[in-house]
């Protein structure tokens, strides 16, 4: 009689696990940390859920990243003076990407801003629906790189360090620190685009120098989400549950001939879990389950931000069964107006301001946002003078890392606030100065975590945020 090997048996079995639940085999595999114990999170190499250092006011994450630097000035920073100079040339010094197209002429906003919500804060009319939750959020109108380039202010918001490369992202870090909230799906998930993929890649949702268990797990842009998932209709049921127990116990009888294994807890942990997948997975992800009324609300009947409204809805879909941070991205940099300002920016309004705005709502009226945190912004906002194409319609904005805007909802943030100032034309930020560091602490402070506490032994004791800037936690914008 033939004897299939583990291995062998694996492979013929699979069984319709998903590209995803393999994906975390993958990844256990290549987990081989085995640090000492620093500070107060204990190295490990699980997801197993573990204590913050203090009581938490966010225990899940949804981050819509908008690639390419939305125009702060046009969206979210209105500036008066702007529009009174609009065409008078800038007298401050000013740092140019494309310099052979660089102007120095002022561009006021073609775009009206009025008083929104009881908190009277001032937006766009191209942010209608943003508009009507601006009650919920925290408006931060001096955000700062320091630097112009998309690549080095990516890295700095994702990775605690400008343009550096290899760096655990924020979602790594969280899920390394406080484990999981589920045992059925990935504590860190990424929905990407049909677009393609953002810029700086992959490198968005990065493990960097920790395990690869905690990366982020990618799914597909289009149905179905995750191939394979279901298994072929010959191996459903009993049949299917039966091959499982004896792959338990063939693999609890090696770990029993293998004690302290902590790879091969691991790895048995990742079938295990990709079993859990086949159902909890398709459950997650099957929209058709939300009302009509929920669909309308983010924009499934508008083909201008279905696609975008459907992938805010199967992540609120996801935090409410426990997954501790989901990540959207867009395919490239809309956001990245250097020319026809006029027609880019209003399109990709289009696209995500209803989606944005419905995720605030419905969280909100679920009972979830007390707990889970929504950031909405880009690694870099865009200059006050015009990128000059020639005539006025094809008229653009260049890069501009030292003065921005982003928002935040949820979890334990003050909503109904505009923090901090940019100058009278919106280049840089003046006053109550946040850096992606500060963003970063301020963010874990809500999870319960002490950034400086949360050590990751990698030549020497790593740390999200290791610049020569101390950061600090933003309390002015806690609830």
């Amino acid at each position: 009689m033939n004897m299939f090997t583990r291995r062998q048996f694996l492979a013929e079995n699979a069984m319709g696990v998903g590209s995803v639940a393999l994906a975390w085999l993958l990844q256990q595999e290549q987990a081989k940390a085995n640090p000492k114990a620093v500070g107060l999170i204990q190295p490990h190499n699980d997801l197993r859920p573990r204590d913050p250092h203090f009581t938490p006011r966010a225990n899940a994450m949804i981050s819509l990243f908008q690639h390419g630097g939305p125009a702060h000035m046009d969206l979210t920073d209105p500036k008066p003076e702007l529009t009174r100079q609009n065409g008078v040339d800038y007298t401050g010094d000013i740092q140019f990407s494309f310099v052979n197209e660089a102007s120095k002429k002022l561009f006021g906003s073609p775009w009206k801003f009025a008083p929104r919500g009881e908190c009277g804060t001032e937006l766009s009319e191209l942010l209608p629906h943003t508009s009507e939750v601006v009650d919920d959020i925290c408006l931060i109108r001096s955000m700062h790189t320091g630097a112009n380039g998309h690549e080095v202010s990516i890295r700095y918001f994702h990775g605690g360090i400008p343009g550096v490369v290899g760096r655990p992202t924020l979602g790594s870090w969280l899920v390394y620190a406080l484990g999981s909230e589920t045992q059925n799906l990935p504590a860190y998930m990424v929905l990407s685009d049909p677009g393609g993929l953002p810029v700086d890649g992959v490198s968005n949702w990065s493990n960097g120098f920790m395990p690869a268990l905690f990366q982020g797990t990618v799914l597909r842009p289009k149905e179905p989400r995750i191939l394979n998932l279901d298994a072929p209709a010959h191996l459903r049921g009993t049949f299917q549950q039966q091959n499982l127990e004896l792959l338990h116990s063939l693999n609890q009888r090696y770990l029993d001939e293998h004690p302290r294994e902590s790879e091969l807890e691991a790895r048995i942990a990742s079938y295990e879990l990709a079993a859990r997948m086949q159902t909890a997975a398709a459950e997650a992800l099957d929209i058709s389950q939300e009302t009509e009324a929920t669909q309308k609300l983010y924009g499934l009947d508008d083909p201008k931000c279905r696609e975008y409204g459907t992938r805010c809805l199967i992540a609120r879909r996801l935090v409410e069964r426990g997954v501790r941070f989901v990540q959207l991205f867009h395919g490239g940099q809309p956001w990245d107006n250097h020319s026809n300002i006029s027609t880019g920016l209003p399109s990709i309004c289009k696209k995500t301001d209803q989606p944005a705005a419905a995720l605030v709502k419905d969280l909100k009226q679920r009972g979830l946002l007390d707990t889970t945190i929504v950031h909405w912004g880009g690694e870099i906002g865009r200059l006050p003078v015009t990128q000059d194409h020639g005539s006025p319609e094809k008229a653009g904005r260049d890069h501009n890392g030292q003065g921005f805007s982003i928002w935040l909802a949820g979890g334990g943030i003050k909503g109904g606030m505009a923090y901090g100032k940019t100058d009278e034309v919106g280049h840089r930020a003046v006053e109550n100065v946040v850096t992606p560091n500060d963003f970063q602490a301020t963010l874990m402070h809500q999870f319960g975590l002490d950034y400086e506490q949360v050590v990751f032994p990698s030549n020497g004791q790593q740390q999200i945020i290791t610049n020569k800037r101390p950061a600090h936690v933003v309390n002015d914008i806690l609830a």
